[in-house]
């Protein structure tokens, strides 16, 4: 067994969440990150059209604890689905899972 941690882009999580249920993945965890970006955040506007940037990046974390043969089909199909023009916006590891009660 292995658990598999995604992080990526909220705006993604949508395309993430339907992709996996369409091979059979429903049960997972969800978490809201507030990241700290090494690119240094977004730019953004005030309502008023000030410019400021964005220290902290929200992002989700997506757990999935799966069968050792199905990790790679998992990681292809969050790979496809978050994938956003940089390539550090969508990050995945596989933790080895030991079940303790």
């Amino acid at each position: 067994m292995k658990l598999i941690e995604a992080v990526i882009k909220p705006v993604k999580l949508k395309e993430v969440k339907a992709a996996l249920q369409t091979i059979g993945i429903v049960d997972f965890r969800e978490s809201t990150l507030i990241c700290h970006d090494r690119l240094k955040g977004e730019t953004r506007f005030y309502r008023r059209g000030a410019k400021y940037v964005a220290i902290f990046v929200e992002k989700v974390k997506l757990e999935i604890i799966a069968a050792d043969e199905t990790v790679g089909k998992i990681i292809d199909v969050i790979g496809a689905n978050a994938k956003t023009e940089r390539n550090e916006e969508c990050r995945i590891f596989i933790l080895p899972y030991v079940d303790a009660c």
